[in-house]
């Protein structure tokens, strides 16, 4: 039995990994090595709690709730929490994140191989895969784990120790930064967006986890939380590995350096000519094991919401048809209606799973939680005002409503709510917790 969960563990493992690890994770990390040269591993220190812990914490808040996304609500407001968890499931499916993926192929992937290839095609063909193996959400772990993320990883590992053993040009390990590398790694974490994939994610894993037969809640915890270290320590040899590949790349940081290019001058430099096809290939098994997670979690999630009045399948093949329209557009007017939407949503998510991971436990009572959450909702809003105000071209309004989100602690890291957030939190709690000291 203990063998099986072990091997259980390790296949839903790799498959958590592979979700996580989109097109995004591949491109971030070498750039960070670039900017940060000797202080590398400083860098990817930061990196690792914003992109790895985060969304690992984002697991467990589920876990610690119940077995789906919505769970979550119950420590707020079942309203508030289906409203939240559709917000998320529609920002990071099919009008973000789903389409994001087939557009990077499409433009990473495919056009360095193909430079004529349409993208009409070239979509309609990535839909129709992910169509395909996300149709029936009982094996799309097993697919995952299975066969689609050692594939990545191998081709990954193969560039990383090439690299590694026979780095390009060790002068920038001589340098440090006049900037926090720590601080770079811990800012550039957020671009991943894994946070808000975990809580969406979270179902997906509990219930591959049941459906080997782990239901006690001892198995379950104890099957999801070995599957969330072995993702964990997978990602951070992979992230640690193409910071370092940054690092030593010797590329030029003159004019705009475009992350895109980086990863094909590494890939290139250290393979030779196949490090384009290596490269195109792990951009599409990076975003078609995304694609299929993010697609799949769509599908489950509507279902519920539903009763089941809408069928899985029905939902799948919507989000595959809707995404696959919106991936022709290209990855940066995605990218440019996405940021002021995301920039509002991530901080209220990070908000609730750090407060019920830290929390959950002692504190039963809503009021607590949901007071934080209004304090961060108010420094989200401050903040999608500037951009609002940029946008129609008010300097002088953004410029004082960017002076308020600059006095408060942890600007720097883009954490401006979490002192409010706590310090609300601490007083509705202890003013509950006196007033219920009074009655008695």
């Amino acid at each position: 039995m203990e063998n099986n969960k072990k091997k259980d563990a390790l296949i839903i493992g790799f498959a958590l990994f592979a979700m996580f690890f989109g097109a995004g994770n591949i491109i971030l990390p070498p750039i960070i090595g670039v900017f940060t040269g000797g202080d590398w591993s400083l860098a990817v220190s930061g990196f690792a709690i914003t992109a790895i812990l985060g969304p690992f914490l984002g697991i467990l808040a589920v876990l610690y709730s119940g077995d789906e996304f919505t769970d979550l609500g119950k420590r707020i407001n079942s309203l508030l929490g289906w409203v939240l968890a559709t917000t998320i499931v529609l920002s990071i499916g099919p009008f973000v994140a789903i389409p994001r993926t087939a557009a990077t192929t499409y433009e990473v992937g495919i056009l360095p191989l193909w430079s004529d290839f349409n993208p009409i095609i070239s979509s309609i063909i990535f839909f129709g895969i992910t169509l395909t193996l996300s149709i029936s959400p009982s094996r799309v772990v097993d697919i995952i784990g299975r066969f689609l993320t050692p594939l990545l990883l191998i081709i990954l590992i193969i560039m990383i120790v090439i690299g590694v053993f026979f780095p390009l040009d060790t002068s920038a390990l001589n340098s440090v930064t006049n900037e926090s590398a720590f601080k770079i790694g811990f800012t550039e974490g957020y671009q991943t967006m894994d946070v808000l994939a975990s809580v969406i994610y979270a179902g997906v894993i509990i219930s591959a986890v049941k459906a080997k037969g782990y239901v006690s809640l001892k198995d379950k915890t104890k099957v999801t939380f070995l599957s969330g270290v072995i993702a964990i320590v997978c990602l951070l040899l992979v992230y640690g590995g193409l910071v370092y590949l940054g690092a030593t790349s010797g590329y030029s940081m003159s004019g705009d350096l475009k992350r895109t290019e980086l990863l094909l001058y590494i890939s290139n430099s250290i393979l030779g000519q196949r490090g384009t096809v290596a490269l195109s290939l792990c951009i599409a098994l990076a975003c078609l094991t995304t694609a299929i997670a993010l697609v799949c979690a769509t599908g489950t999630f509507f279902n519920q919401l539903t009763n089941g009045r809408l069928s899985y399948r029905i939902i799948v093949i919507i989000t595959c048809i809707l995404s696959g329209v919106l991936a022709v557009n290209g990855v940066d007017d995605i990218i440019d209606y996405a940021v002021p939407f995301l920039s509002f949503i991530y901080p209220i998510t990070l908000t609730l799973i750090i407060y019920i991971v830290i929390f959950g436990k002692r504190v039963q009572k809503k009021a607590p939680f949901v007071a934080a959450i209004l304090a961060t909702s108010l420094v989200a809003i401050l903040q999608l005002s500037i951009f609002i105000a940029e946008k129609v071209d008010k300097p002088i309004c953004a410029g004082k409503i960017n002076k308020i989100i600059e006095a408060l602690p942890l600007n720097d890291y883009e954490l401006p709510w979490l002192i409010p957030s706590f310090l609300t939190f601490v007083v509705v709690y202890l003013f509950g917790k006196k007033k219920l000291i009074m009655i008695e």
